[in-house]
């Protein structure tokens, strides 16, 4: 039966938090995830010393992230079948490597 299919990661923007990308191609591996979409990116008022991925809102069929690193934000969109507690464990377990 071999290894269940991988979700696709979509590049579309030409900039996004050193790092992000790395961890978002290592969660299309996980089961259930269709889509990875990085999206806006912005300046935030705080500082975050070290990459932080968490989940935000739902959205229609899956979840909205923000990933903070520095004083940068970056919204991500995941398509996907899991529940908002298997996603955030995938994440942590990335994040911890």
């Amino acid at each position: 039966m071999g290894n269940p299919p991988r979700g696709r990661l979509v590049l579309n923007h030409s900039t996004h938090i050193p790092g992000l990308i790395a961890i978002l191609d290592k969660l299309t591996a996980c089961a259930g995830m269709q889509t990875i979409t990085p999206g806006v990116i912005g300046r935030a008022k705080g500082h975050c010393p070290k990459l932080q991925l968490k989940v935000s809102v739902p959205i229609l069929g899956g979840y909205k992230l923000i990933a903070r690193a520095g004083k940068t934000f970056q919204e991500v969109f995941i398509i996907t079948h899991c529940s908002q507690n298997e996603l955030e464990d995938a994440i942590a377990q990335l994040l911890k490597r």
